[in-house]
């Protein structure tokens, strides 16, 4: 069972036949003017292998399946007028998949350090504006096999959208059959709320211009306030709470960015274990990992001696606005919304309560339209307002988080067994930090990106995912146990090794 490769199949100059000049949309033009020194608009994929990969056989798989996607054979093209996709008429492969060695043969912690550090040199450099926005960086003699290392402008599609794009990539089987379909492999209906969703944005797309403009306003004139939920209605009164949120507050993870990234990642979770916790907190997969995720950047924290009681960090998080199966149409299709990391709460149990808790209040509302709304407007805009725009909600959160379902049986690429995937967002505004979680073959992974100037040491809070979400798995199986019981001497009980 393989990936249908009918699309790659085209026939020969169909490329040319193509517009050589298409508009780029609203959304996809935002993330696209995104762009800055300090957050590169890339999204930072990782594939490690069993078996080595050639760079020939790396190749034959871009040209027959990436490719097939006549999008990335063009470059973006930014004008005062709009931007636009643009035919590169001097398209070159093997500018776009390069092959690299990692310094050294070692010991594999010393390994993955070097595959880090290799990464993140990757993430803090720009791709070249004068040609696609894309990379693909084969790495020889990684852990046994290889490792290939993807980098894609955010402009090209959302995350969701990129991942599925890489998984295309993959077969079901070490030797595929021809015209099977992966995508019935894992790809599932998002539910009816998601056509809900879909059929909302047009209506609200019509009031963002409106609404940004005088959202802006309002910020220096409140009177403003009751006009705008007056005549935007719901997207008004969603838009002037997203505005009235204070800034995030100031913590070792928010300051002034530099211009270079690190990355690192965990040891993967078993999922039918996060499942488990879940079932037993009555509460979604999601809630577990990112109360985790809230539990380790406390620990980290505390142990650098932040004073954080009571304090609660966001996160903005990427809602999905179309059917899963659609995930491999391009473009940019989601929203965004602003969810508590309860930093300050020490009690695991209640950090998955009121993660939960959030969840539910952000999924009964409008938010992740008004802002997809928002960024539609805001590939209109002015620049000068682009920045004021893009600043002002930056300072309300201190991460970017997002969680991507991928498929649960093991993959190949180009017959090599897909042994371990993961991939980091870019930041935006003032925002250093990235927390990435991905699900395949029955293993959670995760990833973090920081800004280096905030957090030198990712592997510092990343290895806490693992001990905090062992925390949960144990007071979350205890049973019914008394919530006002002291969680702490609960988990003094727990060995030394956890």
């Amino acid at each position: 069972m393989a990936i249908s490769t009918q699309r790659a199949k085209r026939p020969a100059g169909e490329g040319q036949r193509r517009s050589k000049r298409e508009a780029m949309s609203r959304v996809d033009t935002a993330w696209l003017r995104m762009e800055r020194p300090t957050n590169p608009m890339m999204i930072t994929g990782v594939l490690m292998l069993d078996e080595p990969m050639t760079l020939e056989r790396l190749k034959r798989l871009i040209r027959e399946r990436f490719l097939a996607y006549p999008r990335f054979r063009q470059k973006a093209v930014d004008t005062p007028a709009g931007a636009s996709w643009v035919d590169d008429a001097n398209f070159d492969l093997d500018w776009h998949v390069r092959i690299s060695a990692l310094p050294g043969r070692s010991d594999p912690r010393s390994e993955k350090r070097a595959l880090e550090r290799f990464v993140s040199q990757l993430a803090s450099s720009p791709l070249d504006k004068t040609k696609p926005l894309w990379q693909f960086h084969l790495v020889e003699k990684y852990g046994g096999g290889s490792a290939v290392v993807a980098r894609i402008h955010h402009s090209y599609a959302d995350g969701i959208a990129l991942v599925q794009v890489l998984l295309s990539l993959t077969d079901v089987q070490r030797k595929p059959e021809k015209q099977a379909d992966l995508g019935s492999a894992w790809l599932k209906q998002d539910g009816a709320g998601v056509a809900r969703r879909v059929g909302a944005i047009d209506r609200y797309m019509k009031l963002g211009g409106k609404v940004l403009g005088k959202g802006m306003e309002m910020v220096q004139d409140p009177t403003l306030a009751t006009m705008l939920a007056k005549e935007g209605g719901e997207i008004g009164r969603e838009l002037l709470a997203a505005l009235a949120l204070s800034d995030d507050p100031p913590t070792l993870l928010r300051g002034k960015l530099g211009v270079s990234k690190r990355v690192a990642w965990a040891e993967p979770l078993d999922l039918d274990e996060v499942k488990a916790v879940g079932r037993a907190c009555d509460c979604t997969v999601n809630d577990v990992l990112m109360a985790a995720a809230a539990g380790a950047l406390r620990d980290y924290l505390l142990e650098r001696g932040e004073n954080i009681d009571g304090v609660t960090l966001r996160a903005t998080v990427p809602v999905n606005l179309r059917p899963l199966e659609h995930a491999r149409k391009l473009g940019n299709h989601f929203g965004l919304v602003f969810l508590e990391l309860p930093v300050g709460e020490p009690n695991p149990i209640r950090r998955v309560e009121r993660v939960a808790e959030c969840m539910n209040n952000l999924k009964n509302s409008r938010q992740a339209i008004v802002a997809f709304g928002l960024l539609a407007a805001l590939g209109m805009a002015p620049a000068a307002l682009q920045g004021v725009a893009l600043e002002l909600f930056s300072r309300k959160a201190t991460a970017v988080a997002t969680n991507v379902p991928g498929p649960q049986q093991p993959l190949y690429l180009g017959g090599s067994k897909l042994r371990e995937l993961m991939f980091w967002v870019p930041q935006t505004g003032s925002i250093g930090l990235g927390i990435s979680i991905l699900s395949y073959n029955n293993r959670v992974h995760f990833g973090l990106i920081a800004d280096a100037k905030l957090v030198p040491d990712p592997d510092a809070v990343i290895r806490r995912f693992g001990s905090e979400f062992d925390k949960l798995l144990y007071l979350a199986l205890m049973g019914d146990w008394d919530r006002t019981f002291d969680a702490e001497s609960a988990l003094a009980l727990l060995p030394a090794e956890s």
